[in-house]
């Protein structure tokens, strides 16, 4: 009788810790009348900090034979150098470099940040620390970005003939290609959204049902899955600004 209601008390607590897991719900800031996410300002916050930290630890103390920080921040550098020359070419890449790798760098750290750091155990009066990836705003304000960004580098480079792509290979095309321009950016927002908020989420039950051993592989999952999401955005919008140049 005494292991039936043990058993009991634990599942009613779990299902109240359950209850506590929020979805959509903020805590807000107030600055000089403008409303803002406060979760979303403060980890972004963190995440842009220990990305300039790590820049810095990588090239105050620059060596002809890289070590240390300079080798790690190198290696990080190749890596979205391959992801640009692969999608723009070794003779197109260089001056999307800066912006694919910013891309990458800041959703990389932000996914992280909702996978590595127990934001839980900081208690808020409405809401909670989370990666800000997991927050539609913010994968919006990536997507749109984007789109900016492959629009400007198609006029920059072709001037009013970028336009032609909407009627080519015929005038038939145009509703198709401007609906084309409107899809990009949803499924860049959706995608990352998705992904990052299913994973915080499935996280969260597991360590409630079955609170030591088995969340930890999905943990782990949920890591790697991150990088991806880091990758795949990063390697799109890279795609994007490549298309919009073609023919250049």
């Amino acid at each position: 009788m005494n292991t039936l209601q043990s058993s009991s008390l634990i599942n009613f607590n779990s299902l109240l810790f359950l209850s506590d897991i929020e979805v959509g719900k903020h805590f807000y800031l107030e600055l000089n009348g403008i409303t803002f996410h406060g979760q979303v300002l403060v980890v972004s916050s963190i995440v842009i900090l220990i990305v300039f930290l790590f820049s810095f630890l990588g090239t105050s103390n620059k060596n002809i034979i890289p070590n240390g920080w300079q080798n790690f921040m190198e290696s990080v550098v190749e890596f979205i150098k391959d992801i640009a020359v692969n999608q723009l070419g070794e003779s197109a890449y260089r001056p999307w470099l800066p912006f694919i790798g910013t891309i990458f760098l800041f959703v990389f750290g932000c996914n992280w940040a909702g996978a590595v750091i127990p934001w839980k155990l900081i208690k808020l009066n409405e809401g909670e620390f989370a990666a800000p990836t997991n927050d539609i705003n913010t994968t919006v304000a990536l997507a749109l970005l984007t789109s900016f960004t492959y629009f400007y580098a198609g006029f920059s480079t072709k001037g009013f003939g970028y336009f032609k792509r909407y009627i080519e290979p015929t005038p038939i095309l145009l509703p198709i290609n401007i609906l084309e321009d409107f899809t990009k950016p949803l499924s860049l927002s959706f995608r990352l959204f998705g992904n990052v908020l299913a994973d915080e989420l499935t996280v969260s039950v597991l360590t409630v049902l079955v609170p030591l051993f088995i969340p930890l592989p999905v943990m782990l999952l949920g890591v790697f899955a991150s990088s991806v999401q880091a990758l795949i955005f990063s390697t799109l919008a890279g795609a994007y600004i490549a298309e919009s140049i073609e023919g250049h």
